[in-house]
């Protein structure tokens, strides 16, 4: 047997880029202060050393000869789930989900079992007991008849209990808290991530069962570990929203079976997560008539349309300096979008405090906001209320001109179908109509002040 050494060597976070000694720069990928140190064994048998290799007996095919017909998919008895990964799990993937403690990932990966009691499930949970995980699952409610709790950290008696049981779907709760014999390091440390990651993707693959993989997030918001991790996996999916609140955003930032342009849309409940089919609805107005500061956007977040209320409060500066508050939105952007309403409008505002913010705690990315970020503090600043039934989508340049947003036409359709009557959009964009809304084409800024607030 080999004789067993150990040695130092430093890991970059980011790329899994090994150097001998700790350098400030990763060499591979350039980023700054990610090199951690790990301890190495060299010379150890490998545990699997006397299994026959998984794959051995396959060969390589022609192109041609590759089967190219439709992969089939499982439905996970949850319409957002499912059409965020594209109609469903693909067998053999690799689903990795990530979030902010308290989020709701680990509701989420209970609660898909409790809903498919068809499909046979392990739930391997490496941060709970057995029981915490039934008090959870008595509170989220479902049928439990297909699923199999398994309290384990070591991914080589995981692996195994997953080999014997067979199961139709297998769930590991986290993949920080897993270790494997392998590799001599503390679970978590970028050498066992990718140790136990690459040990599931053999395992998805060989047997054809798709492993969905819960993933912790630093400071930072991204997901903890390497950055291989988020490479070796097939679909990776990340919570948003402030858990303080009620709603949740699960966006798509890679799906090698579908599109990344997805969004899916949650409520926190004291049953767990609430599909919200009609995001719309919940971030339209929830208030009376006759308020000002209130202008509404037809954004697109990916390839799903909705309409948001973007809420504005502008008023006298009290302490000397003026604040410029954002939330939900770019603060740096509203900094902007003032500059241009005093250079090319001739609004002052650069003495009065302005904040903003987004409805239902969401942060909002779409430059379609523009339009309505100006019509909120303009309605603000003049106490001016802006008819609800009217919404708007338009980006705003420095020369205060209104450009126009891809698809406009989905958001013009989607407002219709809210009963909106009035949207104002750029008259640079396409012409056409939709039945039920009247189109405002507007060129700039001062054009459009003429118009919504003509008489003031």
């Amino acid at each position: 047997m080999a004789q067993v050494k150990t040695k130092t060597v430093w890991f970059c976070k980011e790329c899994g880029n090994e150097s001998p000694k700790w350098m400030g720069r990763c060499p591979a990928c350039g980023e700054w202060n990610t090199m951690v140190e790990e301890t190495v064994v060299s010379g150890k048998k490998n545990a699997s050393a006397d299994v026959s290799v998984p794959g051995a007996s396959r060969k390589p095919l022609p192109l041609s000869e590759i089967d190219s017909s439709v992969e089939e998919r499982i439905s996970l008895n949850n319409a957002e789930v499912d059409r965020i990964l594209g109609g469903g799990l693909v067998e053999g993937s690799l689903v990795l989900i990530g979030g902010e403690p308290g989020i709701g990932k680990s509701t989420l990966s209970l609660q898909i079992p409790l809903h498919c009691p068809h499909l046979k499930t392990l739930y391997v949970t490496g941060e709970e007991s057995a029981r915490q995980v039934k008090l959870r699952a008595a509170r989220i409610g479902g049928d439990d008849a297909g699923c199999l709790i398994y309290s384990e950290t070591l991914m080589e008696n995981i692996l195994s209990q997953a080999r014997s049981i067979m199961p139709d779907l297998m769930v590991v709760d986290s993949v920080q808290t897993m270790f494997s014999q392998n590799v001599e390091s503390s679970p978590g440390s970028v050498t066992q991530i990718k140790e136990t990651a690459s040990m599931l993707l053999r395992f998805a693959k060989d047997t054809g069962i798709p492993v969905i993989l819960i993933g912790h997030i630093t400071k930072e918001g991204s997901i903890a570990g390497p950055k291989i991790l988020e490479h070796i996996v097939d679909v990776v999916l990340q919570f948003e929203g402030d858990n303080r609140g009620t709603y949740r955003l699960l966006r798509s930032i890679k799906n090698r079976f579908g599109s990344t342009s997805e969004l899916a849309v949650f409520e926190m409940t004291g049953k767990g997560l609430r599909e919200v089919s009609n995001p719309s609805e919940m971030l339209t107005p929830m208030h009376g008539e006759g308020l000002s500061g209130v202008a509404v956007s037809a954004m697109l977040d990916g390839a799903r349309p909705f309409l948001i209320e973007v809420q504005a409060l502008v008023s006298s500066a009290a302490y000397g300096t003026p604040q410029r508050s954002a939330t939900g939105f770019d603060v740096r952007r509203l900094n902007m979008l003032l500059a241009v309403l005093e250079k090319r409008a001739g609004f002052k505002l650069g003495v009065k405090d302005v904040f903003l913010n987004m409805a239902g705690g969401l942060r909002v990315n779409d430059p379609a906001c523009d339009l309505s970020v100006i019509c909120a503090v303009l309605s603000s600043n003049f106490d001016f209320a802006i008819p609800s039934d009217v919404c708007f989508a338009g980006e705003v340049g420095l020369s205060g001109e209104v450009r126009p947003v891809a698809q406009t036409d989905r958001r013009i359709v989607e407002a219709a179908r809210l009963g909106f009557k009035k949207i104002y959009v750029s008259s640079f964009g396409s012409q056409e109509t939709v039945a039920g809304i009247e189109i405002v084409r507007v060129s700039d800024v001062t054009s459009l002040c003429r118009s919504l607030f003509k008489g003031d």
